[in-house]
């Protein structure tokens, strides 16, 4: 058994000051100390697959990331690991625990993941290793787990037992309530633009120095066909899972940062929305195309029709929403949202469909994350248009 600080205050010595995940008691002394030690930035995911959505997030910003969580949320976790980390060879620092453990009476819920944990991880590709028994046994765990990552490019995992660390007490102030934020309804009723059309407009209106994350589908192909840049990031996996990495973007950079998302993959992990509400980062502008189906699967209807994206915004403590079905009005959004503090959505009502014969990113998913990381941390700041 090692103290809380035992494994934290060796992992800040080498700069893991990002941690993110969901609660779980085996997790709660090493959880509460993160949240308590001003020194670390951890943010509270409503689920493990946004979580890690965060963490490859702030790898892309340069930082060095963990995600915490308790092992029945590998389930949760397998999709993007699987289909973001894994083709963009991103890296994060993963600590699980191990409920269900055979040896131990737990939870009738545990008994099945806690017989296949490390099978699971191993299935998928992801090294693992028992967490770290004693304080002078942390240092080589985390040098084990970089060489790793240095090899793989590919997360690495610490399976956290019952007992490996001693209680700990929590030191955390109530959240405050966000102000009620401003809605803006310029819904015309006209024809709609396609999103190819949006994406247009979207290009033409943004300063060269903000990141561009395309969620997965025709709207990243749409997005390569127009314009590859450094600057875009073209999810090709882990539908749902964009805007959660444009909030561990956000909270790691100074650089604004644009999430172009769809209607069915907002859907997918509407939770995000609360997290990025909770921490509110101005830098933020989270864009929704809805052509109210599923283009990329043939065109099945989504229930976006029901969803009033703005009011979800709001409610979750976006600054700010934007209603529109009309190209002049999404770019006058997207123009405003630039000089603005965020938070921000914009839902913009596009038709549905695409281009008929609409390529694929040609660029490896690999060298698309390291060239835009490589924007984010090293490309000038050039002020907005």
């Amino acid at each position: 058994m090692i103290q809380a600080d035992d494994f934290l205050k060796t992992a800040l010595d080498r700069n893991y000051r990002f941690y993110t995940g969901v609660p779980c008691s085996f997790l709660t002394p090493l959880i509460n100390r993160t949240i308590s030690d001003s020194r670390i930035d951890y943010v509270g995911a409503t689920q493990e697959g946004e979580a890690v959505g965060i963490a490859a997030g702030a790898w892309l910003a340069g930082k060095r990331a963990v995600v915490m969580c308790q092992n029945s949320g590998l389930g949760n976790m397998i999709n993007p690991l699987t289909s973001l980390n894994y083709p963009f060879r991103i890296p994060a620092l993963l600590i699980v625990t191990w409920r269900g453990q055979p040896t131990l009476k737990d939870e009738p819920q545990h008994e099945l993941m806690g017989r296949i944990t490390q099978d699971l991880l191993s299935c998928i590709g992801i090294r693992h290793r028992a967490f770290p028994q004693a304080a002078a046994d942390v240092a080589p765990a985390l040098a084990e787990a970089e060489a790793s990552i240095a090899e793989t490019s590919l997360p690495y995992c610490f399976v956290m037992a019952h007992g490996d660390v001693a209680d700990s007490n929590l030191d955390q102030a109530a959240p405050a309530a966000a102000a009620r934020g401003e809605r803006l309804d310029r819904t015309r009723g006209g024809a709609r633009p396609t999103r190819y059309a949006a994406l247009e407009r979207f290009l033409a209106e943004v300063a060269d120095d903000m990141a561009v994350l395309a969620t997965t589908g025709k709207c990243g192909r749409e997005l390569f066909t127009i314009a590859d840049r450094p600057q875009h990031l073209y999810l090709v996996g882990s539908m749902g899972c964009a805007s959660a990495v444009g909030l561990g973007l956000a909270l790691n950079t100074d650089r604004r940062v644009a999430v172009l998302d769809g209607d069915g993959a907002a859907l997918m992990k509407l939770g995000n929305m609360t997290t990025i509400g909770s921490r509110r980062p101005a830098n933020l502008l989270h864009i929704i195309l809805d052509n109210g189906t599923h283009d990329s699967t043939g065109g099945q209807a989504t229930v976006s029709p029901n969803v009033d994206f703005a009011a979800v915004a709001l409610g979750c403590g976006y600054r700010r929403a934007t209603v529109c079905d009309d190209a002049g009005d999404f770019a006058d959004a997207v123009r405003a949202a630039q000089r603005q503090s965020g938070p921000e959505l914009i839902h913009l009502r596009v038709k549905p469909g695409s281009l008929e014969k609409l390529g694929r990113p040609t660029v490896a998913p690999r060298d698309v994350a390291r060239r835009f990381k490589d924007f984010v941390t090293t490309g000038a700041l050039v002020g907005t248009r």
